[in-house]
C-alpha cells in the first residue's frame, strides 16, 4: 500500500466508512468543510493495523451524499474491506493558515477553560457540530457543553498560553 510515515504532527481529516464497488474503491467520511476538500490533501496518512502509512490518492470524488476514492493499492474489494474504519490524517503543515480570529478544531483540544470569574471548567475533550453552531466539551469535575459563539460565549483563543476565557456558569 504504502511507506510507514515518522512521527509528526497529524490532523485527522476523515475515515474510511465502507466500500463502494468491487474494484476497491472507498465511502470517504471527510470531517473537512466543506467536505470535499478532503481531496485537496496529498499524500493521505491512513491508520492501518496500529501504524501511520503514506497513501496516494488516485482518485476521489462525489458521490450522492457521499464521497468515495480510490487509493493506490487498493484495487480489490476484499482488501478495500479490510481499511473500513481506518481515520485519515495529514501531515500539519499540508493546511493552509487558519485566517485571524479562525481555528482548526485539532488547535483547540487540550487548552484549558476558564471563565470570567476566574473559575477553571476543565479542558476542551472535543467539539462537533449541530447544525446551528458547533459545540465545545470541556471534561473536568463534570462535563461542560459550551455553544461555539464567538465573543458571546467565546471571548478569547489564547493559543500560545493554551487557554480558551469563555463568558460561562461553571454550574450549567
Amino acid at each position: 500500500m504504502a511507506t510507514q510515515q515518522a512521527v509528526s504532527e497529524r490532523v485527522i481529516v476523515g475515515k474510511i466508512a465502507g466500500v463502494y464497488g468491487v474494484k476497491g474503491w472507498l465511502k470517504i467520511l471527510s470531517y473537512t468543510a466543506p467536505r470535499h476538500n478532503i481531496f485537496s490533501y496529498a499524500p493521505w496518512l491512513v491508520h492501518i493495523d496500529g501504524a501511520w502509512s503514506e497513501v496516494g490518492v488516485v482518485e476521489g470524488r462525489p458521490h450522492g451524499q457521499g464521497l468515495v476514492a480510490q487509493l493506490e493499492g487498493c484495487d480489490e474489494r476484499e482488501y478495500a474491506r479490510t481499511l473500513v474504519g481506518c481515520e485519515i490524517a495529514v501531515l500539519r503543515e499540508q493546511l493552509p493558515a487558519a485566517p485571524p480570529g479562525e481555528y482548526y478544531w485539532t488547535d483547540l483540544i487540550g487548552l484549558r477553560v476558564v471563565n470570567q470569574e476566574g473559575v477553571e471548567l476543565g479542558r476542551i475533550d472535543h467539539l462537533f457540530e449541530t447544525g446551528s453552531n458547533d459545540v465545545i466539551v470541556v471534561k473536568g469535575e463534570r462535563e461542560h457543553l459550551l455553544p461555539y459563539l464567538p465573543e458571546q460565549v467565546v471571548k478569547e483563543v489564547d493559543l500560545a498560553g493554551q487557554v480558551m476565557r469563555v463568558d460561562w456558569d461553571p454550574e450549567f
